[in-house]
Order: structure tokens, then C-alpha cells, then sequence
């Protein structure tokens, strides 16, 4: 009998019943392979036939115990983490190749090997040559951290469970091959199953298991998705290449808060922690400049202040552009259209770009009226004030709405040394609290008045 296929794309994991050369699920052309079905376990009729272990019932009224962390001393990472490091955990760290994913777990091994930790770091990229003289270069040598170059599962696995370390590094998990599996390394069933060994290895040893995982073009883990299921907290090391600036953002976090977010700097010697990230963010603006605005935003608990800038320009006739660099393009669409609509500012036949400084990501919708203020500023070609804070979320129907943590949000602004704040009109039990002491609060109610109040464009003078 000839055995079952299934039909895999390597891309985002997707199942197709028959081989294609373009892929339904992501649009991907030639990634589509074929590969053998993992073991299907008893058949239906063996079901019940065997009693199991009955498994433990425990009282939802049971206040459980915390789980025990351990601190690597390194803030940024302790604060992504929710903490520090938890026993028992798998993590799964992705980022686009050379952006120092390897450099910043190289050197978070270092600082948990320090604190006390067996740490092991298994490679299957490299030799233990070449992480040796990353970590010379980095000034780690003097840690107590092991290291080996394999990438069968097996034997790694055989000698973790004699070495019972407390945390160990795979990088990566696209290299490790397991012998069940009758697929190459790197595929959709050996990145399942690897996934799926180690994380189940991690919680039966209680030993923490940090996972290095490749991303596709779209900037997403490879693999199934399966693979981000099963692990306890997903990592993005983000960041561009023109920028020394890196963002570690937790997607997913069963011990902690997701979106958090730490920021690091790429120096000679490694990754450094930024303590002041919104400092940093707005350390190369001093003079006010039209299409520059501040925005004050929150990633994850943290207020963080930065730049965004707006450039318009005339276009050619019938190839307008909407250029947009850290921020949803969708929404910039929106946000235009809105202007249009309500606010009568058209942007027809002109170029539109977007960009937020320092390689940061934004993706809450309070940054609604700090982009349309940064877009009218560069349309008018008029700058706004350098100590000018805005945020606030914009509807379809011209009304700008509140947003979550607005007092964060002026705290911060006022610590940095801004005077001034666009916000959206306050709830009446907070308008009589002093949000933000020092700080001259505009509240806007909407759209068009906004325009008219901030820009001095009245309805017929906005064409």
C-alpha cells in the first residue's frame, strides 16, 4: 500500500491536498514540497481500550504559587520577559538575519551564566569556533557557558538530560533534525517536531529553553504556526539596518505582559540597554521643522515619546505615491480619506510619505492625530512647536477619541521638558484632575476643529 503524502508549503506552513507551484494559503511560489505524515498514534478502535493515569484535578479557588524568575540583570531584557527568566519555559526568539539575535542571547547567556546558572548554547549555524570569537570580541570569555555545535535532536537531547543544565539556547530551531521524521532539516514537519521535542523536554526537566527562530520576508517566524502555540512567550528582535537602535517586543507572554518592549543599542562591543528610550528616540531633534511631530505613545506598560515626519510633495500626473516606514499603510489611507471627507484637505495628485524616526514600530491607533497633524504640517508648510506633544485616535466620522493611559503619556512628556499637549477632549470625571502639572493641555474634540484651531485653516481656505 503506498504511503499517504501531504503537500506542505514551506512558507507559512499551510496543507494542500496536491502539489501546486503557487501556494493558496500565502500566494508563495515554489514552496510547496512534499512530505511524509507524522504518526497517526492507535487506530479508533483502540481507543478506551487501555486504562490511562488519572490526571490531577486542582480547585479553580486555589491560589496558585508565582512561578520562580531569575534575573539577568540586563532591565531591558528582564522587563520584556515580565521579570526575568522563568523555570520551565520555552521561548521562541525570531528577527531578520544579522539584526543580532545571536549577539544579544550570547550575551544574555553570559549575564544568567554569572548570576549562577549552567547555561548551555547549542549552534547548529556555527562552529563553537566562531560563537568563541563572537565572544571574545563581545569581552565575554570569562563566562561560564558551554557550548556545542549539533543539530541532531537526539543527541542534543541525550546530553542535556545527563548535563541538566538550567537554561539552554538553540540557535536555530530550523537547523535541528530529529531521526521520526522523514523530512530535510529546516522543513515544516522538522521544525513541528523539533519545536515539539524541546519544549516538551523543557517541561518535564524544568529546565528553560530559548528557541532562535528565522523569519520569512514578510517579517514573520517561519514554520507553522503551530510552532508559536506551543511555546510560552514569543520574542521579535526588531529593527533597520541604518539605525543602531534594536527593539525586543514580546508578542506572546504567559508570565507577563505582551507588547513590552526593550531597546537596546548596536555598539562595537555588542548590544547596549537604553534606559531612556524616548530620549533616545528624539536626541536629533532640535529645531522645529514642518512636517515633524512628536507623538506620545505606550509600548506595552512604558511610555515611550518619538518622531514622526511627514513629507509632501507634487506628483507626476497619474503616479501618486503613499510611502509609509514603521506605521500601518492601511491606516494612513484611512487618515487621508478622513481628511479629505470631513476636514476638506485633499491630498490628490501630491506624494505622501511617512516615516517614524529612529526605526521604531507603531501600531496604536492613538498615533492617529499626531500622522494627521505631521501630514497638514507638511501639506501647509508649517512646523509646529519642538515642545508640542500629540496623540489621540481619529474615526471615520472626523471625532477624535480618548485613548488608554493618558496620564503615562503627559507624565512623560512633561519629564522630558515639553510644555505643550494636543489630546483628545477628556472624560468630565478626569477634567478636573491635573493629568500632568506644567503642561498647556489643548483638548480637542474633533477633526475639523483641530484643523481650524491648530493650523488656522477655516473650511474654505483648506482646498
Amino acid at each position: 500500500m503506498a504511503k499517504d503524502l501531504n503537500y506542505v508549503c514551506t512558507e507559512c506552513g499551510a496543507t494542500h491536498s496536491k502539489w501546486s507551484g503557487r501556494c493558496d494559503a500565502c500566494g508563495a511560489w515554489n514552496t510547496i514540497q512534499e512530505e511524509a505524515p507524522l504518526t497517526s498514534g492507535p487506530g479508533a478502535k483502540a481507543l478506551g481500550a487501555q486504562r490511562g493515569r488519572k490526571l490531577v484535578l486542582t480547585d479553580l479557588a486555589s491560589t496558585p504559587e508565582a512561578p520562580p524568575r531569575t534575573v539577568s540583570g540586563v532591565a531591558e531584557l528582564d522587563r520584556v520577559l515580565g521579570g526575568g527568566l522563568v523555570a520551565a519555559s520555552a521561548l521562541l526568539v525570531g528577527g531578520d538575519p544579522g539584526i543580532g539575535k545571536s549577539t544579544l542571547l550570547l550575551q544574555a547567556a553570559a549575564r544568567f551564566a554569572r548570576g549562577g546558572l549552567k547555561v548551555i548554547y547549542v549552534t547548529g549555524e556555527e562552529s563553537a569556533a566562531q560563537v568563541q570569537m563572537r565572544a571574545q570580541r563581545l569581552g565575554l570569555t570569562e563566562s561560564p557557558v558551554t557550548l556545542a555545535a549539533e543539530t541532531n535532536l537526539r543527541d542534543i537531547l541525550t546530553t542535556l538530560d545527563a548535563e541538566r543544565p538550567d537554561l539552554v539556547i538553540i540557535d536555530s530551531i530550523q537547523t535541528m533534525w530529529s531521526d521520526k521524521v522523514e523530512a530535510a532539516p529546516g522543513s515544516v514537519s522538522q521544525v513541528r517536531t523539533a519545536a515539539h521535542e524541546l519544549t516538551s523536554f523543557a517541561k518535564t526537566r524544568g529546565i528553560a529553553v530559548i528557541m532562535v527562530g528565522h523569519v520569512t520576508k514578510e517579517g514573520t517566524l517561519a514554520g507553522p504556526r503551530v510552532v508559536e502555540h506551543m511555546v510560552d512567550c514569543v520574542l521579535y528582535f526588531e529593527g533597520e539596518r541604518g539605525h543602531q537602535f534594536r527593539i525586543l517586543r514580546a508578542h506572546k507572554n504567559r508570565f507577563g505582559p505582551a507588547d513590552e518592549i526593550g531597546v537596546f543599542e548596536m555598539t562595537g562591543k555588542g548590544l547596549a540597554e537604553v534606559k531612556n528610550p524616548s530620549a533616545l528616540f528624539l536626541s536629533e531633534r532640535d529645531t522645529a521643522s514642518p512636517g515633524s511631530v512628536v507623538f506620545a505613545g505606550i509600548e506595552g506598560t512604558r511610555p515611550i515619546l518619538c518622531e514622526i515626519q511627514a513629507l509632501v510633495s507634487p506628483a507626476q500626473p497619474g503616479q501618486t505615491r503613499r510611502s509609509v516606514v514603521g506605521w500601518d499603510g492601511g491606516r494612513l489611507a484611512m487618515i487621508l480619506a478622513v481628511l479629505e471627507a470631513r476636514c476638506g484637505v485633499s491630498f490628490a495628485g501630491l506624494d505622501v510619505y511617512l516615516n517614524v524616526a529612529g526605526g521604531l514600530r507603531i501600531g496604536e491607533p492613538a498615533a492617529d492625530l499626531a500622522v494627521a497633524a505631521a501630514l497638514i504640517s507638511a501639506r501647509e508648510d508649517s512646523a509646529l512647536p519642538v515642545d508640542c506633544a500629540i496623540f489621540g485616535e481619529i474615526s471615520l466620522s472626523g471625532a477624535v477619541r480618548p485613548v488608554a493611559q493618558m496620564e503615562n503619556r503627559l507624565k512623560e512628556a512633561a519629564k522630558l521638558g515639553f510644555t505643550q499637549a494636543i489630546l483628545p477632549q477628556r472624560p468630565k470625571r478626569r477634567a478636573g484632575a491635573d493629568m500632568a502639572a506644567g503642561l498647556d493641555l489643548r483638548e480637542m474634540r474633533d477633526l475639523p476643529g483641530f484643523v481650524d484651531t491648530v493650523f488656522g485653516l477655516a473650511p474654505g481656505e483648506r482646498e
